[in-house]
């Protein structure tokens, strides 16, 4: 995509739109809602180092134009979980409208595209995903349940007032997608830009992370069969995403800042509604970011890529193990953003337009091409999931 296209789609959020974050300092991070009154000062333990203020963050007070969210009274997802179904047969690619700009016009002109089904073996196109009423695009947003059939996906609502909706489809055993189930939400929410997005490992909830005006961003659970949500938020960092469920649905992993990757208790935040602390379980300590997590499958362990090197970190504590050390091309990005499957043997990440398979027992990388049935290649790199 050209520079001018992807500047369209960055207009509308370049006013919350952070540059950076400092190290955390300390081993716990402070979430709190938005209602809260102000407190006394808090235990050291209890907090991290705030980064510098960025030129491109507003100096004044932090804000969100709706209320925090307090509707969903249990935000665990504690149901029994979607069953891993062994290597995983599909993946799923997302991306943006595609932005164009006709003759010398400033304006852009947006054209939808679906999120699309593919083989895992080779890339190949399965099939389109049907989009909900009200929803005229796929956005780059998708997030895969252990079974590889029940995918959480970003929408874009439409080009004049743009909004990010969420919906699910379910894979059949051909990789055709069934009806797609949008979720409604009970509680309003400003939804121009959306970091991250995880399904739980039940099916029957979401997370996402976007940011707050003024500084600051904020991580939602969201119920999808009642579209009751959570808020908590953050003071400290500018930006959350890497988010990943643990498979009993009781603690989520998110990333802060690109520098430090830490654990919500979920429990602990049903029953404390005025605020909660999350453990940071490591903190960068080299240039290179942190931006995707993954829980192994029985949850004492977090994936995680420092720069491109892809580790392993016990969350009781514990050195981290390195898993794999994918080559990227020069023009890749610092960070990895990648998936793993239900088995957590598996991990897949996007550069340009092929798919990378990386076995995670020995390390050994492969990628095939993406193909889509409509605009192939147009537009920047989709991101996938499976």
């Amino acid at each position: 995509m050209s520079s001018r296209s992807s500047a369209a789609l960055a207009g509308l959020v370049l006013a919350v739109l952070a540059a950076g974050c400092a190290d955390p300092a300390a081993e716990r991070v402070s979430l709190v809602r938005a209602t809260q009154p102000p407190a006394s000062p808090p235990l050291p333990s209890l907090t991290v180092v705030p980064p510098q203020p960025s030129p491109m963050v507003s100096s004044g007070p932090v804000r969100h134009p709706f209320p925090m969210a307090t509707s969903l009274a249990e935000p665990m997802a504690t149901e029994a979980p979607l069953t891993a179904t062994g290597p995983p047969r599909f993946f799923l690619s997302a991306r943006t409208p595609l932005a164009h700009f006709p003759g010398k016009s400033k304006t852009a002109v947006f054209t939808p595209v679906p999120p699309a089904v593919h083989n895992a073996e080779t890339g190949a196109f399965v099939a389109n995903i049907p989009l909900p009423p009200g929803i005229a695009s796929s956005w780059h947003l998708v997030a895969a349940a252990r079974d590889n059939r029940t995918f959480a996906i970003a929408g874009w609502t439409e080009p004049t007032n743009p909004y990010i909706r969420f919906f699910l489809v379910r894979l059949g055993e051909d990789g055709r997608p069934g009806k797609p189930v949008a979720v409604t939400q009970t509680d309003p929410d400003d939804l121009t830009l959306v970091y991250d997005l995880a399904v739980s490992a039940d099916g029957t909830r979401l997370a996402y992370s976007t940011p707050l005006i003024g500084g600051g961003a904020k991580i939602s659970v969201l119920d999808v069969a009642t579209g009751r949500r959570r808020d908590w938020k953050t003071f400290t960092h500018p930006m959350v995403r890497g988010l990943s469920w643990a498979p009993d649905g009781r603690s989520l992993a998110y990333v802060l800042g690109g520098r430090a990757i830490a654990l919500l208790d979920l429990a602990r935040l049903g029953t404390d509604p005025e605020g909660a602390t999350s453990r940071i379980i490591k903190n960068a300590t080299g240039a290179m970011p942190f931006e995707s997590l993954a829980h192994t499958p029985d949850g004492s362990a977090l994936i995680y890529a420092s720069g491109h090197t892809v580790e392993r970190v016990p969350l009781a504590g514990g050195p981290a193990q390195v898993l794999a050390r994918p080559e990227l091309p020069p023009d890749a990005s610092l960070s990895l953003r990648f998936s793993v499957d239900g088995t957590g043997e598996h991990l897949l990440y996007v550069h340009r337009w092929r798919a990378y398979r990386v076995a995670l027992a020995d390390g050994a990388v492969t990628s095939v091409p993406i193909t889509v049935g409509e605009r192939p290649g147009e537009g920047d790199s989709p991101r996938a999931a499976w």
